[in-house]
């Protein structure tokens, strides 16, 4: 085969798990308005995993193109900003009436605009934490709901319905807060003389007992990870906000 082949060949790769994430996406959607929601829910999950496993192609086959990152974007705004509205609407927020379209449109319009900030921020904010909630978290906050609530064949009632409507706002509007959210990049390191990063040891060791977890019960094990994950970015927040009060403080009381 010809360098310019194989090349081709590997720029072909990440966008082949780009095209699997839109795909998955698009499924999702097509599953909810078949009422199949748990189903639908689990394409959501299927389209982070392929998400998350592009970039990593295109940087181990040094292969990252503009392209690809555009087509990235549009594919997660699909996966992650359409698909998981349409499937929390069709669940339980077309219940709602303009209410439930107004949650909607929030979330879909959050995580436009936080796809948007993300592209055009890349290079200026501080790699160890993201700037408000990333869209596939949010995605997961809500399908980990809806994948919980039709597994278990939980009633849709005025409570449950208040539910949803309160988790798809407050997602939409986390993804276009400031609040930081952990990244995780800080945690793989890079040694002198290598070429590429390794994860510590102890990383695919809590990996590896995550995995085993989820094992145990998916829907409720990510749905309560990623409530967690939703609210650590306002703890960070807020702990930042008390250090920055404190050093206000006590500059006033040496002046």
């Amino acid at each position: 085969m010809s360098p310019q082949k194989l090349h081709r060949g590997f720029y072909l790769l990440p966008n082949a798990f780009t095209t699997g994430n839109l795909f998955a996406g698009v499924f999702a959607i097509m599953l909810a308005m078949n009422d199949r929601f748990e189903s639908a829910a689990t394409a959501i999950f299927v389209a982070m995993l392929l998400d998350g496993m592009d970039g990593r192609v295109a940087r181990l086959t040094n292969t990252q193109s503009a392209f690809g990152e555009q087509y990235d974007s549009m594919a997660d705004m699909v996966s992650f900003g359409v698909a998981p509205a349409l499937v929390m609407y069709s669940f339980a927020l077309d219940n709602l009436g303009r209410l439930g379209l107004i949650a909607t449109f929030i979330y879909v319009a959050g995580a436009a605009l936080r796809l948007a900030r993300f592209n055009t921020n890349i290079a200026i904010v501080d790699s160890r934490f993201f700037q408000g909630l990333p869209s596939p978290s949010a995605a997961a906050l809500l399908s980990g709901f809806v994948w919980l609530s039709a597994e278990n064949r939980i009633p849709t009632t005025d409570f449950m319905l208040w539910i949803a409507f309160v988790l798809t706002v407050y997602a939409g509007l986390t993804m276009i807060s400031t609040a930081p959210f952990f990244s995780g990049k800080s945690l793989i390191k890079r040694k002198e003389g290598d070429t590429a990063k390794r994860p510590p040891v102890w990383l695919l060791l809590t990996l590896i007992l995550t995995f085993a977890i989820v094992a145990l019960d998916p829907p409720i094990v990510l749905f309560l990870l990623f409530v967690i994950y939703s609210l650590s970015g306002w703890i960070v927040f807020f702990v930042r906000w008390k250090r920055a009060r404190k050093l206000v403080d006590n500059r006033h009381k040496i002046s």
